[in-house]
C-alpha cells in the first residue's frame, strides 16, 4: 500500500528576504526535511514581518489550497518584528500546545534563550500549521522534535477515528 503524501507549505517571515536582499536558508531546510520525510512541497513563500500579509498567506493555503501542514520559519521571538504569534491568534482555531512545549523543552537543552520562543501550533481548519524559529540551526533542532509525529497528527485532522494507543493485553 502507498503512503499518503501529505501537501505542505513553507512560509517564511523575513522582511530582508521578501525583498530579496537575504538567501531563505532555514525555509530551504524546512522543505527538504519535510520532502526527506515523505511530504508534497505545493507552496513555498516570503512574506515580510507583517500580520496582514501573513494571515493571507495562511488563509489562502489553508482556506483555498486545502494543505494538510504549513510549517512558518521567523518572527517568534520578543523584538518588535516578531509578529508570527499575533498572525496565529488570528488565524487558528485552537492550539495544538504539546508540539510546541516539545519544541522549548529540547531546545532548552541547548540554550537558555529558548524560554523567550513564541512559537505556536494550532489548526485552522484541517491544516496544522506549526511555527519554526527563524535561524537554519533552530529550523532543524525543532522540525526534528515534532516530525515523528506530523502525519499522525495530520490523520487525526483528516478523520481517522483508529484509536492512537494499541490496545492493552
Amino acid at each position: 500500500m502507498e503512503e499518503i503524501r501529505f501537501k505542505a507549505g513553507v512560509l517564511t517571515m523575513s522582511d530582508k528576504g521578501s525583498r530579496g536582499e537575504r538567501v531563505d536558508e532555514s525555509g530551504a531546510l524546512a522543505s527538504h526535511m519535510l520532502e526527506a520525510d515523505g511530504f508534497e512541497i505545493a507552496e513555498y513563500k516570503i512574506v515580510p514581518d507583517k500580520v496582514e500579509d501573513i494571515t493571507r498567506a495562511i488563509k489562502d493555503w489553508c482556506d483555498i489550497k486545502k494543505l494538510s501542514l504549513i510549517v512558518t520559519s521567523g518572527g517568534t521571538g520578543l523584538s518588535p518584528t516578531d509578529v508570527t504569534p499575533k498572525a496565529m491568534l488570528k488565524v487558528m482555531d485552537f492550539e495544538v500546545p504539546g508540539m510546541a512545549e516539545a519544541m522549548r523543552a529540547e531546545s532548552l537543552k541547548k540554550t537558555p534563550h529558548a524560554m523567550i520562543s513564541r512559537a505556536m501550533a494550532g489548526v485552522r481548519g484541517s491544516t496544522l500549521i506549526v511555527n519554526l524559529p527563524g535561524s537554519p540551526k533552530g529550523v532543524k533542532e525543532n522540525l526534528a522534535v515534532i516530525l515523528p509525529a506530523l502525519k499522525h497528527a495530520i490523520s487525526k485532522l483528516s478523520g481517522d477515528t483508529a484509536d492512537c494507543a494499541s490496545p492493552m493485553k
